[in-house]
């Protein structure tokens, strides 16, 4: 499973989607990005876990 979020200013989450394993991040940011209000920047970043 990926879980995907998006968080305000101060780190803290806003949104989440959760997805199976196989499927393509684009797949969750594509549904948590359609909720936003417009903005000139959006800093992104992908994390995996190390096991």
């Amino acid at each position: 499973m990926k879980l995907l979020a998006v968080t305000d200013r101060n780190g803290r989450p806003i949104r989440f989607f959760l997805t199976v394993g196989q499927t393509s991040d684009y797949t969750g940011a594509a549904a948590l990005l359609d909720d936003l209000p417009a903005a000139k920047w959006l800093p992104a970043d992908r994390g995996y876990d190390a096991d």
